[in-house]
């Protein structure tokens, strides 16, 4: 199971992003706008992290970040606190206060997720794999090989990243524009079909021997990494 992230936050733009970005991570995002409304959640149900800014209509983000401390449930929950706030006296406070990490706004989205690995790798390492599995396809993401059955596949670095990608979210149909911010990266500049011609070639060393094709074509959609890939008879 996906491990599950807490947004919260009242910045609508800043939301979306992170949720955007932390999705396609692979991780399950939850968001609320609202300190009170966070705090009545939290008691709810624990995420595996939380990233929480401090200032926040009703409640603030310190005061959650000090309730969450004072309950036995919640002592350990790994919190990143987002602020404006930068001078070294507020980021002492912040993190007297329960946070196990401070980011300064503006932020790197890609400095933050990398955050998120490393916190979520220090305190919860059975929530970062280093091989995905599915089926009879094995990624390691550490030696960046990639084996399918006893046979080991020679993939190109963009086709890796794709099929990588993939496998976090089985079953999730992603448009070719958001596999080209995601795999290519939001500041290079190429045309939709390039993902297609990736797809073709990362199919071709997958698929030998009549083998199934684990990439689901959404026609009008985009593409998936079959759910039910491994489970078919």
């Amino acid at each position: 199971m996906a491990p599950r992230i807490m947004v919260v936050e009242d910045e609508e733009a800043l939301a979306i992003l992170l949720r955007y970005n932390l999705t396609a991570e692979g991780y399950e995002v939850d968001h609320v706008a609202r300190g009170d409304e966070a705090d009545l959640r939290l008691k709810e149900t624990v995420p595996d992290l939380l990233i929480l800014d401090w200032m926040l209509p009703a409640l603030s983000g310190i005061e959650i970040c000090r309730r969450l401390r004072a309950r036995p449930e919640t002592a350990r929950l790994p919190v990143i606190m987002l602020t404006a706030r930068g001078e070294e006296s507020e980021r002492i406070r912040g993190l007297s206060q329960g946070a196990d990490d401070y980011v300064v706004k503006p932020f790197s989205v890609p400095e933050l997720v990398a955050r998120v690995h490393a916190l979520l790798r220090r305190v919860k390492p059975e929530h970062v794999a280093h091989r995905l599995v599915i089926g009879d396809i094995e990624l390691d993401r550490v030696t960046k090989r990639v084996r399918r059955a006893e046979r080991e596949l020679h993939l190109g670095p963009t086709e890796f990243r794709l099929l990588e990608f993939l496998m976090k979210s089985p079953g999730r149909v992603f448009a070719r524009d958001h596999l080209l911010d995601s795999v290519w990266g939001q500041d290079v500049y190429v045309d939709e079909r390039t993902v297609d011609v990736h797809v073709g070639r990362l199919r071709k060393v997958l698929n030998r021997r009549g083998q199934a094709d684990p990439i689901r074509t959404v026609r009008g959609a985009g593409y998936a990494f079959d759910e039910t890939f491994g489970r078919k008879a």
